[in-house]
């Protein structure tokens, strides 16, 4: 893999989003609740007079706790609608180093859902993420 990667911490892993993929980093204001949506899902916001639906990443992985309240979150394009995604933290713009490269022994059941497998930056491995499957949210649990 060649480009550009937007650099994020996800419940303290480093995770990589291809930066064509970003509209841009932004930083998150006020949050409005959304009635019977999602729990994924925080709520709704606005950039430059545009909705924005707000995922936090952790509960969209199906992990435990909520996404620490990051300064920025990066807002990506999905046919036509935007997502605020709920990070940790944004950490920096890198240069992939290498081709995406599967995990040897797998690295989770909730990241192997959204993760196209791992990438090397400068600073050291990350997993490069696919958000359209992280925008889907945690499977679905029979009742």
């Amino acid at each position: 893999m060649t480009g550009l990667l937007v650099m994020v911490d996800i419940a303290g892993r480093r995770a990589a989003i291809p930066a064509a993929e970003v509209n841009s980093v932004i930083e998150l204001e006020k949050v409005y609740p959304i009635p019977r949506a999602p729990d994924y899902v925080t709520g709704l916001s606005a950039m430059r007079s545009q909705s924005l639906t707000v995922v936090d990443c952790r509960k969209a992985l199906g992990l435990q706790g909520e996404s620490d309240a990051a300064e920025r979150a990066p807002v990506v394009d999905i046919d036509g609608h935007l997502y605020a995604l709920l990070v940790d933290a944004v950490d920096d713009v890198a240069e992939a180093q290498s081709e995406i490269t599967a995990v040897a022994g797998g690295f989770g059941k909730n990241w192997q859902r959204v993760a196209h497998g791992m990438v090397e930056t400068a600073d050291g491995p990350a997993l490069v993420i696919d958000v359209r499957c992280l925008i889907e949210g945690p499977p679905a649990v029979a009742a």
